[in-house]
């Protein structure tokens, strides 16, 4: 049995419930820009040898809360593991980024999809446990996994891409294979992201990072209909607790109202978006997460608490004028920088918390 969660502040924000401040974690807060990951990854000796190994991805996934008063974990592990268990063979250069043995470009390739077999993915599984019984309690954990569009971008293009001409060019001349590796991807996703939750994640994020390369009308037929359809699988409550879901669009601005109607409890917003019109013209029908641009935290500490109080006054207190909860968890809008100095990072934490407690004795 886990201990009980002694700090529930970020899952009460998720659902629009009362909380005494604003929560903070921040995406990849486990990472290169603290000195005590670069250690552990040395010892580990790759990025993927990190991952896989349950002791080294709980110490690193437990650093920055070592280091800070979070309010949230989140699992240390990549959004590839999915198109890795299917065969692509992922691999990682130093300086580099991911790449795949194996791209998926034609009807051969596309034919040889399946949703994976999670035992292959046993050593995220495991490492969920290992981190929810080394918590013991202190702050919910959430699990994660790219969008089946996000998968497929790399899928296609065999890496990162700066133009998605691969990807782009299949979907446009082939759309029905496009939706095929696509409907593979959101089943996969949505088993992966259940065996997350049975092995102990409490909420669960699904990254789009790539959703805002896409046109208008693409977007919605081939990222946003398929993370519908993994929240659409997805379990809501798990030892009697509701299960949160997040889902972050990178460059989703535009369509603000399709993405709150995808069924995901909190919407992850790009530094790009005004919070408070977006809560203004979501009605606090979902929650939000983030939004500070994370190259803020390259400024002095005083700029940094300037721009943190910036970001919470626009979203506002969380009881709004009709009476309606809103939900805010405060976040960047994309990851942290590997060049972050990490006392930056103690300035916007505080302010956050101590700023969003003062909000709400006015």
């Amino acid at each position: 049995m886990n201990a009980p969660l002694q700090n529930d502040t970020f899952l009460r924000a998720c659902l629009r419930q009362a909380t005494d401040y604003t929560p903070v974690w921040l995406m990849r807060q486990a990472g290169r820009y603290l000195p005590e990951y670069r250690e552990t990854r040395g010892r580990a000796g790759s990025f993927m040898g990190l991952a896989t190994n349950t002791d080294y991805a709980t110490e690193v996934t437990l650093q920055p809360l070592e280091r800070y008063p979070l309010d949230a974990a989140i699992l240390f592990s990549d959004i590839l593991t999915v198109p890795d268990a299917m065969g692509l063979g992922l691999s990682f250069a130093q300086g580099e980024g991911p790449r795949f043995a194996k791209q998926v470009r034609d009807e051969a390739a596309v034919a040889e999809l399946a949703v994976p077999d999670m035992d292959k993915l046993r050593y995220v599984f495991d490492a969920v446990g290992s981190i929810r019984k080394a918590l013991n309690g202190r702050v919910p954990l959430i699990g994660f996994s790219g969008s089946p569009w996000t998968l497929a971008c790399y899928m296609v293009e065999g890496g990162g891409s700066d133009d998605y001409r691969h990807v782009k060019t299949l979907m446009y001349a082939r759309p029905d294979l496009m939706h095929r590796i696509l409907a593979i991807n959101a089943d996969a996703v949505a088993t992966y992201l259940n065996a997350q939750i049975d092995a102990g994640a409490q909420a669960v994020m699904v990254f789009d990072s790539w959703g805002g390369v896409l046109a208008d009308g693409a977007f919605q037929a081939f990222s946003l209909a398929y993370s519908r359809r993994v929240l659409s699988q997805l379990k809501t409550h798990a030892n009697g607790q509701r299960v949160p879901s997040i889902l972050f669009t990178k460059g989703g601005g535009l369509w603000l109202d399709e993405i709150a109607d995808a069924g995901a409890d909190v919407i992850g917003l790009d530094w790009t978006v005004n919070l408070g019109r977006a809560r203004q013209q979501l009605q606090d029908r979902v929650a939000l997460q983030g939004n500070l641009d994370p190259n803020v935290l390259f400024a002095p500490p005083e700029a940094i608490r300037a721009q943190a109080r910036a970001v919470l006054d626009s979203f506002g207190p969380p009881q709004g004028p009709e009476g309606r909860m809103g939900g805010h968890i405060f976040n960047l809008g994309h990851g942290i920088s590997q060049f972050t100095p990490p006392e930056h990072v103690s300035a916007l934490i505080d302010e956050v918390h101590r700023h969003s407690r003062a909000m709400r004795v006015r």
